[in-house]
């Protein structure tokens, strides 16, 4: 199955090894304990069985395979996602001196910290997304909301946008996007940078009367804290609801919603009802890339809930909002 996985991705390798990519989606490719990652030079490989020491044998064989199949890597990191240790979460190194800190998707390079996070600081299911800030935001001004590391902000600006401000509550994440800023030659505007809780500071938004043109959506699939609770199964309504009125007229409002027990033809309910008043609509669906989702003759599994019209339970939409015109 690895094998074939890594036949399928052939054309996604580049000569000086800077990309980043999935190497095989366990859940849809044959194996659910196992997800692998690659990070420039460095394996990042997900062990998601439970208890762990269940899938230890085939994160051995893959890691064996791969060392022969792809002799260029330099690192490897495990993350164990049952793991009791919280470092074991965040991910160990095990092979290597030390993990690539930078990628480069599209022409534009990003900074990474592959230890940061249960995940790997960069989401590669979002690839397209960034293909799409790229090719639509020159000259927009944008707010990344659920910022994380700040790729699809840095997209944006690579695009030549002409402000990017991004929101997230951890300021560890917002100085790795500084970071990837400081790769391109961006320059880098503290004020621009916001650390703090996503309900508190879109309604002072909102009350200092801030527009974007572009407000991205991208929430974790649940987080609780005291000034509201994100929960993209039971409310991804009220989160849009939430940016809405910060979109500029005739802007686009683009959600993401990663919940995996979320249908796409309920998911696309919600949207329609939020677009019924007729001053939002869906303008476009993104889809996940391949080596994400499986390729065709790779797919030997499917999702728990169907995401159709989407094709992964990464579900992006693009959203065009207008705006009351008052006399």
């Amino acid at each position: 199955m690895l094998s074939q996985a890594v036949e399928a991705r052939a054309a996604l390798f580049d000569a000086k090894h800077e990309a980043a990519l999935r190497l095989f989606a366990g859940f849809y490719e044959g194996n659910p304990d196992l997800v692998i990652d690659l990070y420039a030079r460095t394996l990042v490989m997900h062990n998601y069985a439970d208890p762990p020491e269940a899938g230890q044998a085939a994160m051995q064989a893959a890691r064996d395979f791969l060392a022969r199949r792809l002799n260029w890597i330099t690192a490897c990191v495990v993350k164990t996602r049952h793991a009791s240790d919280p470092a074991q979460r965040r991910g160990i190194l095990i092979d290597g001196a030390r993990p690539d800190t930078r990628i480069c998707e599209h022409g534009v390079r990003y900074a990474v910290n592959l230890l940061l996070n249960r995940d790997a600081s960069f989401y590669l299911d979002t690839r397209n997304l960034r293909a799409w800030a790229l090719g639509h935001l020159k000259g927009k001004t944008v707010l990344n909301t659920f910022a994380y590391t700040g790729s699809l902000g840095a997209a944006a600006m690579a695009a030549g946008a002409q402000r990017v401000v991004h929101l997230d509550a951890n300021r560890a994440f917002l100085n790795l996007a500084k970071e990837t800023y400081t790769l391109n030659g961006f320059p880098i505007h503290k004020s621009d940078f916001i650390a703090g809780d996503f309900w508190a500071m879109t309604s002072r938004m909102r009350r200092a009367g801030d527009t974007f043109d572009c407000v991205f959506l991208d929430a974790p699939f649940f987080a609780a804290g005291s000034a509201g609770t994100v929960d993209l199964e039971r409310a991804a309504d009220r989160l849009i609801n939430k940016v809405r009125p910060l979109v500029s007229d005739g802007g686009w409002l683009v959600a993401v919603n990663n919940a995996l027990f979320v249908a796409g033809r309920d998911y696309m309910n919600t949207l329609q009802h939020l677009c019924a008043d007729g001053y939002m609509q869906v303008e476009q669906i993104i889809p996940a890339p391949a080596d994400v989702t499986g390729y065709p003759h790779t797919i030997a599994g499917a999702p728990p809930v169907d995401p159709a019209p989407f094709n992964h339970p990464t579900k992006i939409v693009v959203l065009r909002v207008r705006r009351k015109h008052r006399p």
